[in-house]
């Protein structure tokens, strides 16, 4: 199945978060307990401002997924670093999405003079543990038992990528 990648925009607002809320329903990847309303999406905008933020399109048009970057720390002297945020739908996963995805985002990011990538991950996230791991994140703190969700203690795990010049060493 085809996918386009564009920029978001007021007119994915909807679908945005609908699909935020399908993880806060079925899932660890997103933390709250309860589906939230479409003021959501202008916390995400407000958040991403200034940095990459896109929506995933299957070939009908319809937004299947979606990312950003954000600053990780509002200081100047962090500013070096960015954190990821992104959301596929499960029937739409391992399609090289995610790949794509984080590729564009690495891209980015160089050019914004950002060379650390951070991922904040809920231990009962085991899919996107794998995922960061495999595209070269490192785990690199567990702050222990600080969610709870469904009935369920969770960790938060952080990982990071250095985003290194091509051809230097990490």
């Amino acid at each position: 199945m085809p996918y386009t990648i564009e920029q978001m925009s007021q007119g994915h607002r909807e679908a945005v978060v609908d699909i935020f809320n399908t993880f806060v329903t079925n899932s660890f990847a997103a933390y709250p307990e309860v589906p939230l309303g479409y003021d959501l999406f202008d916390r995400f905008m407000t958040m991403a401002r200034g940095y990459p933020a896109i929506v995933v399109q299957d070939d009908a048009g319809g937004v299947v997924g979606f990312a950003f970057l954000h600053p990780h720390h509002f200081a100047c002297t962090l500013a070096r670093a960015a954190e990821v945020t992104y959301f596929i739908l499960p029937e739409h996963t391992r399609k090289g999405l995610g790949s794509q995805i984080l590729q564009r985002f690495t891209t980015d990011a160089r050019g914004m003079g950002i060379d650390t990538l951070l991922a904040n991950i809920s231990s009962l996230n085991e899919a996107s543990i794998r995922f960061h791991r495999k595209h070269g994140f490192r785990s690199r703190g567990r702050l222990r038992r600080v969610g709870r969700k469904f009935g369920k203690d969770f960790d938060i795990i952080w990982m990071q990528l250095h985003l290194s010049a091509p051809g230097a060493e990490a």
